[in-house]
């Protein structure tokens, strides 16, 4: 009688992550200096992606992909506070990511340019004395319109009679 020593399957805490934590293609080696380089303040959105190059300080699967909010920004690292479901409620979660695994979001960028926006134009309504509204309105659908061939003859397509042959 042979015992198997092997475990019915991994249950380590980085299992299901070949692809998640890869690097992308043409992007493996050296991590850039730029990573480095970016400030990190409290109240910061960041993105959290795992860097499989950096295994310190590295983010549980669960938060990839995750976003959150710096509240503490040490030496090498940076605390984020990101939401996590548990069953049915979600929990803050304070996580500790070395900066090789989080960027700042752009989640924010198209509001505050928004903001930018909208004030010149009320500024330049406020001049001239005229109302703009500075709401969001939907895209509207485009009007009905003939498509038109240049000397195409319009040809019918009509499915072609089943003939059984015995």
């Amino acid at each position: 009688e042979v015992v198997s020593t092997q475990s019915t399957g991994p249950h380590g805490k980085r299992r299901g992550t070949r692809d998640m934590f890869a690097r992308d293609f043409r992007k493996r080696g050296l991590i850039p200096l730029s990573t480095y380089m970016k400030v990190y303040k409290n109240g910061d959105i960041v993105d959290i992606k795992g860097c499989g190059t950096v295994t310190k300080g590295m983010p549980y699967k669960v938060y990839h992909g995750k976003t959150g909010r710096v509240y503490n920004v040490t030496k090498r690292a940076v605390g984020v506070i990101v939401n996590k479901r548990v069953k049915g409620r979600i929990m803050a979660k304070k996580i500790n990511l070395r900066v090789e695994h989080i960027r700042h979001s752009k989640c924010r960028d198209d509001f505050l340019n928004r903001v930018v926006r909208n004030e010149l134009v009320k500024k330049e309504a406020k001049a001239s004395g005229i109302f703009v509204s500075t709401r969001r309105a939907p895209v509207v659908p485009r009007s009905a319109h003939t498509v038109k061939g240049k000397g195409i003859s319009v040809e019918e397509v009509c499915p072609i009679r089943y003939e059984f042959i015995a």
